[in-house]
């Protein structure tokens, strides 16, 4: 398995991240796309690759968005020829545990059938901690908001906390995501719905970074209710 980590600006959560899943997931690749991270996350990795040999980098030239560095990440796992691809934060508030977890059910044969395990806020079991109001009813009203537009059947559908298989993400041309940051999120769930691929979502416990700033804002989380639209209204194809 490969686990994909897009970072900007992690140098104080990344260390903890790579030594934990190293410790759960002792066979899983980490692959971090680094988007020129001025306080030297992407050089804390090449110095950290002598400890943690399963460890690599992809260094960007600039701040190019979420959705463009997950592209990035499936097409490198498609070249190497991973059979699942993991993509999480790097900020801690996917708890590594909760990755081997689902891991371990995709590799359950009853679940051979499931190309995406979606780690889910929003099913029995799950939710967040550490989060003011007004963002736990944003998050709450863009999930419901794509569900309804984009007639999807999963709950947590803006989180980037999932497990794909390669069979899954070979159902789609990757170089036609529209969307670079954070809708790209829907948009794959979208996208790989309608080529008649099978999700399951398993219940996490979404903490709050405590480390670091966060990416988010009222002008990116506009963009995103839009895109969705774009989807959901047949404009985007």
């Amino acid at each position: 398995m490969l686990v994909v980590v897009a970072t900007y600006n992690e140098i104080d959560n990344l260390p903890r991240l790579v030594l934990q899943i190293s410790e759960l997931l002792p066979d899983a690749d980490v692959l971090v796309i680094d988007d020129a991270s001025p306080d030297g996350t992407g050089n804390w990795c090449e110095q950290a690759a002598a400890k943690f040999p399963r460890l690599s980098v992809l260094h960007r030239s600039a701040k190019l968005g979420l959705g463009t560095a997950a592209v990035a990440g499936f097409e490198y796992a498609k070249k190497l020829n991973y059979d699942l691809v993991a993509t999480m934060d790097a900020d801690l508030s996917h708890d590594p545990k909760s990755l081997a977890a689902m891991f371990e059910l995709s590799t359950q044969p009853e679940y051979a059938e499931i190309g995406v395990f979606v780690g889910s806020r929003y099913v029995d079991g799950g939710g967040t901690e550490g989060w003011p109001f007004l963002r736990r009813l944003a998050s709450r009203a863009v999930n419901k908001f794509a569900r309804t537009m984009l007639r999807l059947k999963t709950y947590d559908n803006s989180g980037a906390f999932r497990i794909y298989r390669s069979t899954a993400l070979g159902k789609l041309d990757l170089q036609k995501l529209r969307s670079t940051d954070f809708a790209y999120l829907e948009e794959m769930l979208w996208r790989l719905t309608k080529q008649g691929v099978a999700m399951k979502e398993y219940p996490i416990l979404f903490r709050n970074r405590e480390l670091g700033r966060s990416k988010t804002n009222p002008v990116l989380g506009l963009r995103v209710f839009w895109q969705i639209m774009m989807m959901g209204t047949g404009i985007w194809k």
